[in-house]
């Protein structure tokens, strides 16, 4: 077959990709499946605080792995390690156990976070066509959030008959999955060639990819920003699910509430880039951090708090896609995994920081507490973002 049909092929192959990679019956039900097993907030938080600390000592050698030896095997990789996580956290009875899912859980998110993008990015790249990647990244994320719905409807009604059911579809689909990782055609352009050895290989990486950084100041202030809404996206993510438990609402009820959530996210995701023409760069920069914010106390404060939550999912939505088309044309292709892991870096640890600290709170207080410090944190980053951004008044007129 055509070298470019091949490459043209990873886009179709990486909707049906990203579906199976994300139908996780277990994504709406860990936390409260795990509070049953007796973890308490603290405890959870200390969990997803384990996966952080993975996450943020991976990052960049994993994404190093991509560049050096190829996203396709690093995509094989991450998706035959985040099925054994889900295997162990069945079968685990215990803080020790669950601990040691989490660190191969963030293993498989450290392969795919660089590497997936880098793959789909330099793919269309080779073949004259990376100006489609907002628009392909969209249609990704409709497939994506279709693998959220359905696993937060099957998640949540299975949930209330039996978790070992939920737990045991997830396996399946999950090596699903790993078959189809090994169909994809690794693009050539990016890729280093292997003539040096061992660990200078991994040093000479991080080097040039980080003089590529500190050449572009850009690349870490649009990062920076990225990561910090999708930390406070995730923190309520993860916690309205013991947020709402409390409230009197079962898992199915709460699979519904997650899954409306995606559909929106799903519409969302489709527009965009026609969104981004109208409102451009700097709309974006300005007017989410705000919405955001405001959706953070509408939960803490609203009876109507999971119509605050799906408005997040879709504020969440329209960064995660367009500051992906942002850094990644600021980025040369021999060093995109690497600093893409570099971003996935900053997240874990921006949430190494502030999950475990949310449910910390959550225990000595109430989450609803935990939610309204979460906001009041959210308002000092509206206003230092807004200052760096208003105060050059010539670059930003320019």
């Amino acid at each position: 077959m055509n070298y470019d049909i091949q490459l043209k092929n990873n886009i179709n192959k990486n909707y049906i990709y990203t579906l199976l990679q994300n139908i996780d019956l277990t994504r709406g039900i860990w936390m409260i499946y795990l509070a049953g097993k007796g973890m308490s907030l603290t405890q959870l938080g200390l969990l997803e605080m384990i996966f952080h600390i993975t996450s943020f000592l991976m990052e960049v050698p994993t994404g190093a792995v991509a560049d050096i030896f190829g996203r396709r095997i690093s995509r094989i990789l991450g998706r035959v390690l985040s099925l054994v996580s889900v295997v162990i956290l069945l079968a685990a009875d215990g803080f020790l156990w669950f601990a040691i899912s989490f660190v191969f859980t963030a293993l498989s998110f450290n392969l795919e976070s660089g590497a997936g993008d880098a793959l789909i990015y330099d793919s269309l790249k080779e073949i004259g066509e990376e100006d489609r990647y907002m628009k392909i990244s969209g249609r990704k994320e409709v497939f994506y959030q279709a693998a959220e719905v359905i696993s937060f409807l099957a998640g949540g009604y299975m949930a209330t008959k039996s978790y070992n059911i939920a737990f045991a579809i997830t396996i399946i689909i999950g090596a699903a999955a790993v078959l189809q990782s090994f169909s994809f055609k690794e693009p050539t352009i990016g890729r280093k060639k292997e003539d040096q050895k061992g660990k200078n290989i991994f040093l000479n990486q991080l080097k040039e990819s980080l003089r590529v950084v500190k050449s572009n100041p850009r690349i870490v202030s649009l990062i920076v920003f990225t990561e910090i809404i999708l930390t406070f996206c995730t923190c309520i993510f993860f916690y309205l699910q013991n947020f709402m438990k409390g409230y009197g609402y079962n898992e199915a009820i709460i699979g519904v509430v997650y899954a409306a959530s995606f559909v929106a996210a799903a519409l969302t995701a489709s527009w965009v880039h026609r969104i981004e023409r109208v409102i451009k760069k700097q709309g974006i920069l300005l007017i989410i951090p705000f919405v955001t914010v405001a959706c953070l106390w509408g939960i803490a404060l609203s009876p109507y708090h999971f119509i605050f939550f799906i408005l997040l999912t879709i504020t969440e939505e329209i960064v995660f896609i367009a500051m992906s088309d942002y850094i990644n044309k600021m980025i040369p292709s021999e060093n995109r995994a690497t600093i893409l892991s570099f971003s996935s870096m900053i997240f874990s640890f921006f949430m190494i920081t502030v999950f475990p600290l949310v449910g910390l709170l959550g225990d000595r207080y109430s989450l609803s507490f935990a939610i309204k410090c979460l906001g009041g944190l959210g308002i000092v980053f509206v206003i230092i973002n807004s200052v760096l951004l208003l105060n050059p008044g010539r670059k930003i007129r320019k």
